[in-house]
């Protein structure tokens, strides 16, 4: 392949006449070049180095009639002319004629900068579709290759990203109501899917997934109220999480109202009759080797009855009295009432059926490595092997504890990856869909938002060292914990109208691109501005359809009411609301 940027001295724009670090001016002569050029395409720059080209996007186009003192801040001139035609530029890269025996090498640096009169020209045309397909083998990493779609720029281009990086270093996709953001994540997933030892997790709230398809799938479902007389269990796709799985943060912030003013010595006899329980379980099954380094947050299985049976022994305890023969109350006589009473309330509710009124299968020692390979290990047909792509269906959990449940399973893959042996870990994505739901910026102290911000927090900031990258999906960016965004270095942008939203995105790029951010209310449904590690052009990508698209499109309102037959059915919608379920 010969160079791309063979231009000609006559097929510049103009010159540079002003450099800053990562921008120059480029003075443009010609009024018909200057209409020629739009915001936020791409430029080349001659560089001070022989076979080097500097890459740039346009920022800013400006026309100054003779007189007009606001261009002093742009670029200093000793004389103007009738009228003076200004480009701003911002640098994103370099490209090389030749690095070794590869041509065309494009890299996301800047090793120098241009020099005074250096030449600008534009890309477009032949040169814009050949550059782009050099952005998009990713040099050297083309068997890693994620497809997203093709370039706005070129759409002749397919555009890829570096999918090592991609979830090596974390992403956020974001996007307002039916802009694509679900789309794009079905477009992500199902190339996931065909890797032959993938392994991907997908935190589905709402069941859009449900139709994805492939032998890379597998689809899960958190218990709802009729799987409990049903009899389904984990090889039928339906998943328990009994309570002895929940971390004492976690049991204190579902068991204790903390408005209570005895809420410091409930928690404390929890943590005390969780321990003894754990105990004697241990000793009941042998275990002897665990019972001298067991914590309370261990997964160890334990009798919630045992735990009861101890908390009503306190709230009814008579101790001796001062003088022989006398009694008086116990320390926690009469206060541990209303504790025992939301404890019984929730283990009677079929709605936390998945945690409370599992078969005594979820009682087993061996139970959680079964659970723990079927989620983090293999699929439902494998459970041996590729992992693939694993779909959890959360919709049937009450909204009230859904925080708490969704950080148990990502705190369940994030133990499993940091207790397996460096040298056996396999990696694992999350993808954390509604992820202002689980992950809010705020969360009151006594919401289980705080427990599930925490754990994703620490995913966030730790999970790459054990394998397991994060993938944050949200249609309100502004609500997503700041802390868990700020640690994701990919990007894909979709629509977005909120001014708060987009705030939080413009945070996110680097300040050269400050200006793409300005897109965002007006990018076309499927489109998104993709920045970050794994890309190595900052640019708009028009995403590609998914095999299986999500079942999240929104619905034809007028269409539907202009139908002369009606599909809603209210009578079986009630029954559903009863039974707590849709089948």
């Amino acid at each position: 392949m010969s160079t791309i940027f063979d231009f000609a001295d006559n097929e510049s724009l103009g010159t540079v006449r002003s450099v800053d670090t990562t921008a120059v001016v480029v003075y443009v002569p010609d009024p018909e070049r200057l209409r020629r050029l739009q915001v936020n395409r791409l430029s080349v720059l001659r560089s001070s180095r022989p076979g080097q080209h500097l890459v740039g996007i346009i920022q800013k186009i400006t026309r100054t009639s003779l007189g007009d003192t606001s261009v002093a801040d742009e670029v200093e001139v000793t004389s103007l002319p009738t009228e003076l035609n200004l480009v701003r530029i911002s640098l994103i890269g370099t490209l090389l004629d030749r690095r070794g025996s590869d041509q065309n090498v494009f890299l996301r640096t800047l090793e120098t900068v241009p020099e005074i009169d250096a030449m600008c020209f534009a890309l477009e045309t032949t040169r814009l579709s050949r550059f782009m397909e050099v952005i998009a083998s990713i040099g050297e990493n083309s068997e890693q290759r994620l497809l997203l779609g093709t370039y706005t720029l070129d759409e002749t281009a397919e555009a890829f990203l570096n999918g090592n990086k991609f979830f090596q270093r974390h992403a956020v996709i974001v996007g307002g109501t039916g802009s694509g953001k679900s789309w794009t994540t079905a477009m992500i997933l199902e190339q996931v899917a065909k890797l032959p030892n993938a392994n991907a997790i997908i935190f589905d709230l709402h069941g859009e997934y449900s139709n994805m398809e492939g032998d890379g799938v597998s689809h899960y479902r958190i218990a709802g109220p009729t799987d409990l007389d049903e009899g389904r269990t984990l090889s039928d796709g339906v998943v328990f999480l009994p309570y002895w799985l929940l971390s004492y943060d976690a049991m204190v912030s579902m068991f204790v109202d903390r408005s209570d003013n005895n809420a410091p010595n409930q928690a404390m006899l929890i943590a005390r009759s969780v321990i003894e329980a754990k105990r004697s379980y241990l000793k009941a099954g042998n275990k002897a080797e665990l019972l001298e380094n067991f914590t309370i947050d261990s997964p160890i299985p334990f009798d919630l009855e045992t735990v009861l049976s101890e908390l009503d022994r306190l709230d009814n305890e008579d101790v001796e009295g001062a003088r022989a023969g006398t009694t008086k109350a116990g320390d926690f006589k009469g206060k541990l009432s209303r504790l025992i009473q939301r404890l019984r309330n929730k283990q009677t509710d079929r709605r936390l059926g998945f945690l409370f009124q599992g078969d005594k299968a979820t009682f087993d020692y061996d139970w959680l490595s079964m659970l723990s390979n079927a989620l983090i290990g293999g699929t439902k047909d494998q459970q041996e092997g590729r992992g693939g792509v694993k779909v959890v269906n959360f919709s049937e959990v009450p909204s009230d504890i859904l925080p708490l449940i969704v950080s148990l399973v990502a705190k369940l893959a994030f133990s499993i990856q940091q207790w397996t042996p460096s040298e056996a870990r396999h990696p694992v994505a999350l993808f954390c869909d509604e992820a202002h739901l689980y992950i809010p910026e705020r969360s009151g102290s006594d919401n289980s938002g705080v427990v599930s911000v925490q754990i994703f927090e620490r995913i966030a900031k730790e999970g790459r060292k054990y394998g397991l990258g994060l993938v944050v999906i949200s249609q309100r960016p502004s609500e997503v914990n700041r802390t868990v965004m700020s640690q994701c270095n990919n990007l894909i942008a979709m629509r977005l109208t909120n001014g708060d939203d987009q705030t939080v995105i413009r945070r996110l790029l680097p300040d050269s691109l400050g200006s793409f951010g300005d897109l965002l209310p007006i990018l076309d449904t499927g489109e998104a501005l993709v920045v970050g590690d794994a890309t190595l052009l900052p640019t708009r990508i028009r995403i590609a359809k998914p095999d299986n698209p999500p079942n999240s499109a929104t619905v034809p309102f007028w269409q539907r009411w202009s139908e002369s037959d009606g599909k809603m059915s209210v009578p079986s919608a009630v029954e559903n609301w009863r039974k707590q379920a849709i089948r």
